[in-house]
């Protein structure tokens, strides 16, 4: 086994380098549901820009990625498929005029549809689509007015008080709603809805709590400002527009980019505006190459991608006077971030951050600057110039930790739980960035890891206490951004042994004895997206490189020898590493990017996380 270990570490690092791009960083896909590709469809054909040739390859990905059955899912093992994405899908697919409207596959994907609730049953993101189109009656949609966005932060409830991805979605659907915009063109489908369906949506006893004091705040503030209608809709245009990045996308992703540009026509923008044209290219740029066809992504992760795996080449040996380090620390360095970003309002430490994307400026992120912190490391103890960005970058990191001792993904202190009931699909996730499991685990490895902190540091001791009090009674932990437990009990795992943890510490034992507990009788470790849906784990019947990976990292660090488990998940690793690279193990989705509705495969993950664990197994075992 030794030998294949490091044939299979020789192999990767030769293919990574290669790989690299001449300014030092890598670019994988970041693939991601069929959303991105429908509303690009949409949003081309509805702009009236022409682009037949770009709409003809995301129909043809479409019809791809469709089910026997009729329907898109989200992931492989979605039993039923998914209501949102099969709306979405057969109305960009009818929208783009390139598909015969009695399509026998597009008869079976209306009857699944009609089948499951039809509209009424679907994503809200969903439904703005189609309101904004004209297929759904914007009544139906977030019963909140504009002004809203006006409350002040010392009100119990304000749009401070949102995460920063849903401020800004909240903005550009605020205007529309308000505006009641619908845009149709002479190609524009009708998409029929059931009628049993057309029944009002209620709201919980937690939403009316909410809408209740959202509404006080609005009444409060009412008999101040005169034309606060009028202010609170040019607050949202602002707030949008103050966050363009220089690629012309807003915050660097593709959806609140697609709503933003709905949004300012509906205040009167021309579709030739140059705010529009260049936001269109932002999102063209965003475009990739998948086995299925072109994929339009929703963020494209290379700063991500290169922090991680200019990482995992230092690991595995690669020095940092070598050229593909070199150049990948130079290209890090210019993406490090100096302007302050919303992020500032709750943390009063200097700029420093990295952000996910390449174009990303003013929205970083806990979990990419401490990547990019650790790539950067050996770098900057050898060379003087580099340090300073090496100490802004740890100087943020600190200073974004929550109160209770956890670290958020963007900004600190987003912890109200009442906006959890914020009338949105998928509130209970995006309305706020409370601290994590895994995000913590990431921050305390890097400060143990790389920084040299300890367990008795007093910012890293309420890291360990919070996330102790996060463990479940079985011995994992859950993970917001990856797949899921297996995800969140690795970075807990490795987390906590990098700053001192003893590994018989009882939280850890019983994090081993889970991970050897969910082991695949083929050496392996794979979890299905159900899980963070469920809230439980739930095995893949196959094992996934990223997962195998991770438990097994989790386990190393825990044993001073290689045990039974350890030796049967390396074996099982380098199968996947060395087998077949196109199969449904190696594309099956363990990146999160909203629980229960967004889920990613990184391209990049196969390469990275098993490179990680092949290298600490040697380091460690010989």
């Amino acid at each position: 086994m030794k030998k294949k270990i490091e044939g299979t570490i020789h192999r990767f690092i030769h293919d990574l380098k290669t790989m690299q791009s001449g300014d030092g960083s890598w670019h994988f896909c970041f693939e991601n549901s069929v959303m991105t590709d429908a509303y690009m469809i949409i949003l081309l054909r509805s702009l009236e820009t022409g682009e037949d040739e770009l709409i003809g390859r995301l129909v043809e990905r479409l019809w791809k990625l469709q089910s026997v059955e009729g329907t898109w899912k989200l992931f492989e093992d979605e039993r039923e498929g998914n209501l949102s994405s099969t709306i979405e899908a057969t109305f960009a697919l009818k929208f783009s005029g390139m598909v015969d409207p009695g399509d026998d596959r597009l008869r079976k994907a209306e009857r699944f549809i009609d089948g499951n609730g039809g509209f009424h049953k679907a994503h809200s993101i969903t439904k703005f689509m189609l309101a904004v189109h004209g297929q759904y009656d914007w009544k139906h949609l977030m019963p909140i007015p504009i002004e809203f966005l006006l409350l002040p932060k010392t009100f119990p409830v304000s749009f401070w008080d949102l995460s920063s991805y849903a401020r800004g979605h909240l903005a550009p659907l605020m205007l529309l709603k308000n505006q009641r915009f619908i845009l149709k063109t002479n190609v524009t489908p009708h998409m029929k809805n059931s009628p049993r369906s057309l029944i009002e949506p209620g709201y919980n006893d937690r939403e009316l709590r909410l809408l209740s004091k959202i509404t006080e705040g609005i009444q409060a503030i009412a008999s101040i400002p005169a034309h606060l209608h009028q202010q609170a809709g040019q607050f949202a245009v602002e707030y949008m527009l103050q966050r363009i990045e220089r690629d012309g996308t807003y915050l660097s992703y593709f959806s609140s980019t697609f709503f933003m540009i709905y949004a300012l026509l509906a205040i009167g923008y021309k579709k030739s505006d140059p705010i529009i044209v260049k936001a269109l290219q932002g999102l063209k740029g965003m475009a990739c190459e998948t086995k299925n066809g072109t994929h339009i992504q929703n963020s494209p992760s290379t700063v991500w991608d290169t922090a991680l795996i200019s990482y995992a080449l230092q690991e595995a040996g690669v020095g940092p006077g070598e050229d593909s380090i070199e150049k990948s620390v130079d290209y890090l360095l210019k993406k490090q971030q100096f302007k302050y970003g919303d992020w500032a309002y709750e943390s009063v430490v200097k700029p420093g951050g990295w952000g996910f994307s390449e174009s990303n400026s003013i929205h970083p992120d806990v979990d990419d600057t401490t990547a990019a912190l650790r790539a950067i490391t050996y770098s900057a103890a050898g060379k003087p110039s580099i340090r300073p960005s090496w100490d802004r970058g740890m100087e943020w990191v600190l200073g974004l930790q929550n109160r209770d001792g956890g670290w958020p993904a963007f900004e600190k202190n987003k912890t109200k739980t009442i906006l959890t009931s914020f009338p949105m699909d998928g509130a209970e996730a995006a309305a706020t960035d409370p601290s994590t499991p895994d995000l913590t685990g990431r921050a305390l490895e890097f400060l143990g890891g790389r920084a040299g902190m300890t367990k008795d540091h007093p910012k890293v001791k309420k890291g360990i206490q919070w996330l102790k009090l996060m463990q479940h009674d079985e011995g994992s932990w859950y993970g917001r951004w990856g797949v899921c437990y297996i995800y969140g009990t690795w970075a807990a795992v490795t987390g906590m042994k990098a700053v001192g943890v003893s590994s018989s510490d009882p939280n850890l034992q019983k994090a081993k004895i889970w991970l050897e507990s969910i082991q695949q009788t083929n050496g392996g470790w794979g979890e299905s997206c159900y899980s963070d849906q469920k809230k439980a784990f739930v095995p893949l019947p196959f094992s996934t490189p990223s997962q195998t990976a991770w438990a097994l990292e989790a386990l190393i660090c825990l044993e001073d020898k290689p045990t039974p488990a350890i030796d049967l998940g390396m074996m099982a690793l380098l199968d996947l590493m060395n087998g077949a690279a196109d199969g449904v193990a190696n594309t099956y989705p363990t990146g999160v990017g909203l629980p229960g509705n967004f889920y990613v495969h990184y391209h990049s993950y196969g390469w990275i996380w098993p490179l990680i664990t092949l290298s600490r197994y040697k380091e460690k075992y010989g």
